[in-house]
């Protein structure tokens, strides 16, 4: 199965980066973040669907994966929630000491 690049949008605050990406049919415990050297990663392990003999087959319910260079001075914590479908990663400012990996709560994004 392939993975599919998942669409997002990206902003800046006062004291974050901001990541907003679709991820449907995924649990929070689908999902991992990954900061390393600058850049975010995250993914979602593929979940199946009941085979069916589709009129119409554009996307798979999961096998989802993303990296987004961040801009330098972000990384110092990564903070993630995943509500209706929706993963939002906020990656605060400040230097990382190390790779982080988390996992999103399910609060509102």
């Amino acid at each position: 199965m392939r993975t599919q690049q998942v669409p997002v949008n990206v902003y800046e605050t006062t004291g974050a980066v901001v990541v907003v990406a679709p991820l449907p049919a995924v649990t929070p415990d689908d999902v991992t973040i990954e900061l390393r050297d600058n850049v975010l990663r995250f993914w979602a392990h593929l979940r199946s669907a009941a085979p069916r003999d589709y009129l119409t087959y554009e996307w798979d319910y999961g096998g989802y994966e993303r990296e987004i260079e961040l801009p330098p001075g972000y990384g110092s914590n990564v903070e993630a929630s995943l509500h209706n479908g929706q993963l939002a990663i906020r990656v605060l400012r400040g230097e990382a000491e190390s790779p982080l990996c988390v996992k999103p709560s399910t609060a509102n994004a």
